[in-house]
């Protein structure tokens, strides 16, 4: 019984990480070097930061009610072509299906573009410390709009009888076989409309959500007792996918992960970029050793509030700014 425990205690707490702790902290990381050269000395110098960060939404989703429907939306919860009829605009979509219901199904692709003004507004401030935290969240969020079982209620697999997909796809996957993945994706370009962009991620993401769980069912009726072994690593044992099931249905994939990963990657990269645009390209080195006080942040907060009353006051401004 206590083997048991062990185990279990190893093993759920990845039920319920996006891409785990690995893939997020890579995908970041990797990011970082898709950005211009007016970017690109400013995260280098805090890419452990930027790594390490990744996963602080996951962290939070624990301590924080509202944190959890961040990282997903359950399509299938709004009736079949989902995908292309949901409201694209949070103004709209709450509009039609009111905040609470949109909230118990998953806000991912509207909350991608809040982050978006929030890093936004941290250029605004000049405030590298702000930056810094939001520019590692919105990585984790749009990572997570990328992830086929983060579209869908089947989340898990519990309703299709394939519980543990979700960490085999996520995280056992990309652990394995990150060093055969090409990661060069080019250089981050900026984005028109990241609300947009937001929701092409989820729809790809979703697209793909059929060959995930239908190749596994596949696998598992052929593979059988195959599927699992134990691992043990320094003093503790976990029950796990096997390497030999796992290179299987990675194959079946047909290089989707690193898909994924890929995209990931480049739209972290396009979305910073873009942010840092819109703000008016601040000089990001004068940035890299300075602290600023707390007075002029709240200086500077004040200013951007002035800025923003005056740019509501413009019928013109865009909609979805501030949401």
């Amino acid at each position: 019984m206590k083997h048991f425990q062990k185990i279990l205690l190893i093993t759920i707490p990845f039920l319920f990480f996006s891409w785990g702790f690995f893939a997020h902290q890579k995908i970041n990381r990797l990011a970082v070097f898709t950005l211009p050269v007016e970017m690109i000395g400013f995260y280098k110098k805090n890419i452990q930061y930027i790594s390490e960060a990744s996963v602080n939404p996951d962290r939070r989703r624990y301590a924080i009610p509202e944190e959890a429907p961040r990282h997903y939306i359950d399509l299938d919860e709004y009736g079949d072509s989902a995908a292309t009829k949901l409201p694209r605009y949070w103004k709209d979509a709450v509009a039609k299906y009111g905040e609470d219901s949109l909230t118990r199904h998953g806000i991912v692709p509207w909350h991608i573009n809040r982050v978006y003004y929030q890093l936004k507004d941290a250029f605004l401030l000049k405030d590298p410390d702000r930056i810094l935290r939001i520019s590692a969240d919105l990585g984790h969020y749009i990572a997570d709009a990328h992830v086929p079982l983060h579209t869908t209620k089947n989340y898990d697999g519990q309703l299709s009888n394939q519980v543990g997909i979700h960490a085999f796809w996520e995280s056992r996957l990309p652990e394995l076989f990150f060093n055969e993945y090409d990661f060069f994706v080019g250089k981050a370009e900026y984005l028109e409309n990241v609300q947009l962009a937001s929701w092409n991620a989820v729809i790809g993401a979703n697209a793909a959500l059929d060959s995930v769980l239908r190749f596994e069912r596949q696998l598992s009726l052929k593979m059988g007792h195959r599927k699992f072994n134990f691992e043990t690593k320094g003093k503790q044992t976990a029950k796990v996918v096997s390497i030999e099931y796992a290179r299987s249905y990675h194959q079946l994939l047909s290089g989707m992960v690193e898909r994924q990963m890929r995209e990931s990657v480049k739209m972290i990269g396009d979305v910073w970029y873009t942010a840092w645009v819109d703000a008016g390209q601040p000089d990001l080195k004068v940035l890299i050793d300075y602290k600023p006080t707390e007075e002029e942040l709240i200086l500077r907060r004040e200013e951007l509030k002035k800025w923003k009353e005056q740019r509501l006051s413009n019928p013109r401004a865009h909609e979805t700014e501030g949401n």
